[in-house]
């Protein structure tokens, strides 16, 4: 069983900063990756960011570029997103997700690459 934790969410004013975290946990918890997603109310989940476990290659959707930093701590089993310079449209439920297995190639932004997945934490970003 896996688990994932996020935690770390709130409210921040605009072109403030908020740093989200996610701890994974379980006896059968290994990653190949790990990632962030987002949805905000009314709109599909979309990429923000991802990074490899083994070699901490990183991936970031334009929105998040220059803004966000991802980071990984693999004796904890953690994941880290800070978020600088946040912006309403920032607002979203942030999910964290694991690619547990390994083999073909990691498309980072792809959900479907993800076999676990958290319970989402809020960021409330307002104007």
């Amino acid at each position: 069983q896996v688990q994932l934790v996020e935690s770390g969410g709130g409210s921040v004013q605009a072109g403030g900063s908020l740093t989200v975290s996610c701890a994974g946990s379980g006896r059968s918890f290994s990653a190949d990756g790990m990632g962030w997603f987002r949805q905000a109310a009314g709109k599909e989940r979309e990429f923000v960011s991802a990074i490899t476990w083994s070699d901490g290659r990183q991936d970031y959707a334009s929105f998040a570029k220059g803004r966000f930093v991802i980071s990984r701590d693999v004796s904890k089993g953690t994941v880290h997103l800070q978020m600088n310079r946040l912006k309403p449209e920032d607002t979203a439920v942030y999910y964290c997700a694991v690619r547990s297995y390994r083999g073909r190639a990691f498309r980072m932004s792809d959900a479907l690459e993800y076999d676990h997945w958290g319970q989402g934490t809020q960021v409330t970003v307002s104007s």
